[in-house]
């Protein structure tokens, strides 16, 4: 039975260290909050962050934002939780923003208990696992496991509710679905699923349901029917279109979403305006699946990367920026097999033009000639000094590489001196796979200071 009639929750920003504006905090407080959760992190970055267990944010970003939201928590009594520490959730990441955390603290006499939930997962432990790849991924190998510098699980909301029923009052997870961050505490007071996870969904990445982004967060009223959404920015609104339009948002179908212990079904939800700001949701459903599952996500290096970039404004090799592109990858190739004697299958080229289709590619509606264009060499190999010596091979050629038919040299732009920049190791993801537990929590470790 649900021991509470409603729960609502605030959410101040799509991600911790995004910044947010403190009044909206103060105002989802005065709206009666009774939690208070954040997403910490995302994939959207690429496989970098977790490869490299870094975080994308500044920590004094992270600490801005904490501070503020550890203050509302202590003030208002209510929990905080914050998922996908460090940005890709690994166990470094969750102990970098607990440090951060600890550190505010104790310079504010707070008295409040911190959960430390860890995600990350031994390659050798999974092997002895049911693993099942999700499309387009093929079956996985011990080797591709070993082969990963980090490797997560995604949790879902048990463990974070594990963590509050010991008595946390800030929990600190790893790696997370970002509605579970949302969804575990009124679930916890037995809110119904449905309304539960659909409403974690529409609130994950705070005012992004609103009619301004860009401003801050939202409040989530949860009961025993469906939910209530309104933005903390009283210049915003949330309207039917902006509430139902993030279903669209990174789900392979609108009208489904699956979460590791089962499906969030809104093909029957409706969206109604209750005023010129607020936006009530009724007919949500979650169905639980047979087995229960955690998404596995892990990276490992690809090799090692050195940058060149150059900029082309002559009007007569933009007019034919296509066939320079083509001539400089093929002279290119040419060199490094004459000066390093490299073959074409031990390095990895990338030429991207920006300014002309690099986003888009051979599907770019546009037509005609660029003004200008940049262009970007990667230069992937087996280690850095291969990559830094096929860059400066590149060199002469992306300062004055003419079209075949010039018959002059002309003066490109080199954007930085030296025009070399190494980056450093690479990474790729390679686990897009889900493999099947008998507990929601087995996956995961949790430790509550004392």
């Amino acid at each position: 039975m649900p021991d509470k009639d409603t729960v609502r929750i605030l959410v101040p920003a799509g991600m911790l260290g995004a910044g947010f504006p403190p009044e909206s905090v103060e105002r989802g407080l005065a709206l009666g909050a009774d939690v208070i959760a954040v997403d910490g992190g995302s994939t959207d970055s690429g496989p970098y962050y977790l490869g490299r267990g870094t975080a994308k944010t500044a920590a004094a970003a992270v600490a801005r934002d904490l501070r503020v939201l550890l203050r509302a928590a202590a003030t208002a009594g209510i929990p905080l939780i914050v998922g996908s520490c460090g940005t890709s959730g690994t166990d470094s990441g969750v102990d970098w923003v607990a440090g951060i955390a600890e550190g505010i603290l104790a310079e504010e006499g707070l008295g409040l208990r911190i959960a430390r939930i860890y995600s990350e997962q031994n390659a050798a432990d999974l092997k002895e696992r049911r693993i099942h790849p999700l499309p387009p991924a093929g079956e996985l190998t011990a080797d591709v496991l070993e082969s990963c510098t980090h490797i997560v699980g995604m949790m879902g909301h048990e463990p974070i509710e594990e963590a509050l029923r010991a008595g946390a009052d800030v929990v600190l997870a790893g790696r997370a679905t970002d509605t579970a961050v949302a969804a575990a505490f009124p679930l916890m007071h037995g809110m119904p699923a449905g309304p539960t996870w659909h409403a974690a969904k529409i609130v994950e990445c705070g005012a992004q349901c609103t009619t301004n982004p860009r401003s801050g967060g939202v409040f989530a009223t949860i009961d025993a029917n469906g939910f209530t959404v309104e933005p903390l920015d009283p210049a915003a609104a949330c309207t039917p279109t902006t509430v139902a339009a993030h279903m669209l948002y990174e789900t392979v179908n609108p009208f489904e979403m699956r979460e590791p212990a089962g499906t969030l079904v809104v093909s029957d939800a409706t969206y109604r305006a209750l005023d010129e700001r607020r936006v009530r949701v009724e007919g949500s459903r979650f169905e639980l699946a047979d087995q229960h599952t955690i998404k596995l996500e892990g990276a490992r290096i690809s090799g090692y990367e050195t940058m060149s970039f150059t900029a082309i404004r002559d009007p007569h090799i933009l007019s034919q920026i296509d066939t320079w592109a083509a001539l400089l990858r093929m002279v290119l190739t040419e060199r490094v097999a004459q000066t390093l004697g490299l073959t074409e299958d031990e390095y990895i080229l990338d030429i991207r033009l920006y300014g002309y289709n690099a986003v888009l590619e051979h599907i770019d509606p546009a037509a005609g000639p660029p003004r200008e264009v940049g262009v970007m060499l990667l230069v992937n190999a087996v280690d850095q000094q291969t990559a830094t010596a096929i860059a400066k091979v590149a060199n002469p050629l992306m300062l004055h590489l003419p079209t075949p038919d010039m018959d002059y040299l002309p003066s490109l732009a080199f954007a930085t001196s030296p025009a070399e920049t190494e980056r450093g190791a690479a990474y790729e993801f390679v686990l897009n796979h889900v493999v099947d537990v008998d507990s929601p929590t087995a996956l995961f470790r949790s430790v509550l200071d004392a």
